[in-house]
């Protein structure tokens, strides 16, 4: 994603901060790798880096002799450095004049996916009486937003998904009708392989959880433990991946099933309380983008879990309501959170993200996961959200 220079500055005067310092030491702030084109440009990057955004001015940046051509495709003029006492030096001089500056720093780590930035630099600046910022707004708009062409990507992964979700159930009703004992990671291990025949690849092999171990939000079915699916349990499936091509955005998903006729009317209830929910969060990001109100990730989680807790199912919530997606599934914009950490950034327009409610117990868990895309006065949901439990027999 190339650098807006100009559109950065408009938003570091709006924002009354002189500036946007981008640091990485060894791949340890992935956001200001990847606006530097870090990421993808084949470089070594071992030494500290780093580059001033002014909100006047022409930026400059600050390399190590033995890397001192990496930054070259940014503009402006790149001062080196060799010793630590150049270091300090240097950057001293780099950050004069210069009262408040953004940075991937989260205070109290708020935001953890945010606090990217050390806490010995955040001492030597401090030394240097600047006062940081957290770069939250400006990740959320210049990093976290997707193209027209991101976009389309997610969607062709959101339809692979479907499809390799619908093979996964079809696949255990046929295991079942043969009485074929398939277990959790034997279709695990198929929808990694239906995930190669359709392009897509992940950080991880999808979830597969029956009964019990779904009231396990990250269980991963292991070879040697995985439960065999059985008749009269609830399944879930949770996978998410992207085009195996650059810049392409994630699509993740979530669905439930259950192996017999009757659903039991505990689970049936559970379903529906969160279904319910989820609802909840996409009328509230429709009106919120069709009016231009301005909403924030905390109050969208918030409104998410005002349902849940009114259904008398308060006690079984483990998680946030949703996060952002890009080239990581986890991604850098905002997410849907007043529970694990409190998100006050605003949802932009050109952003994707999950909404993905769900509700454990010790016997059983269920959740429901779709994905919106917030456009120019509207918010799309970018693939089929599930109504009812799949029955599989």
């Amino acid at each position: 994603m190339p650098l807006n220079i100009p559109a950065i500055q408009v938003a570091l005067r709006a924002n009354g901060l002189d500036g946007w310092l981008l640091y990485d030491f060894h791949g340890s702030n992935q956001i200001a790798s990847r606006l530097a084109g870090l990421s993808a440009n084949g470089k070594m990057a071992t030494r500290r880096w780093y580059y001033l955004i002014p909100a006047e001015g022409e930026p400059c940046g600050l390399v190590n002799a033995i890397e001192r051509h990496n930054l070259d495709a940014l503009p402006g003029p790149k001062q080196v450095y060799a010793g630590r006492q150049q270091l300090e030096a240097k950057l001293r001089t780099l950050v004069s004049g210069r009262r408040r500056l953004a940075m991937e720093y989260s205070p109290d780590c708020a935001i953890p996916c945010i606090s990217r930035v050390d806490a010995g630099t955040v001492d030597l600046l401090r030394r240097f009486d600047i006062e940081l910022a957290s770069s939250g707004d400006l990740v959320q708009r210049f990093v976290a937003s997707w193209d027209e062409r991101a976009l389309a990507s997610h969607r062709k992964a959101s339809e692979r998904l479907h499809r390799i979700k619908d093979r996964a159930f079809d696949e255990a009703g046929g295991a079942l009708q043969k009485r074929r004992g398939l277990t959790e990671y034997d279709l695990q291990q198929q929808m990694v392989g239906w995930f190669a025949e359709e392009g897509l690849v992940s950080d991880s092999a999808p979830i597969v959880a029956v009964q019990e171990h779904s009231g396990d939000p990250h269980y991963l079915p292991q070879a040697h433990s995985s439960r065999t699916i059985g008749a009269d349990a609830v399944l879930l499936l949770d996978l998410w991946a992207k085009l195996d091509e650059p810049d392409a955005v994630f699509a993740d998903i979530t669905w439930m099933g259950y192996t017999g006729r009757m659903v039991p009317e505990s689970v049936r209830e559970a379903f529906g309380v969160i279904t319910a929910a989820r609802d909840q969060a996409i009328r509230i990001i429709e009106v919120g983008a069709r009016e231009e109100q301005p909403l924030r990730g905390w109050e969208v989680d918030r409104a998410t879990r005002d349902v849940i807790q009114r259904a008398g199912y308060g006690d079984w919530m483990l998680h946030r309501t949703g996060h952002s997606l890009g080239e990581v599934v986890h991604g850098d914009g905002v997410h849907l959170d007043d529970y694990e950490t409190h998100d006050d950034r605003l949802l932009l327009p050109g952003t994707g993200l999950t909404i993905e409610p769900g509700v454990y117990s010790d016997s059983f868990g269920v959740r429901t996961e779709v994905n919106m895309y917030i456009g120019v006065r509207e918010a799309l949901v970018t693939g089929p959200r599930q109504a009812e439990l799949v029955t599989i027999t």
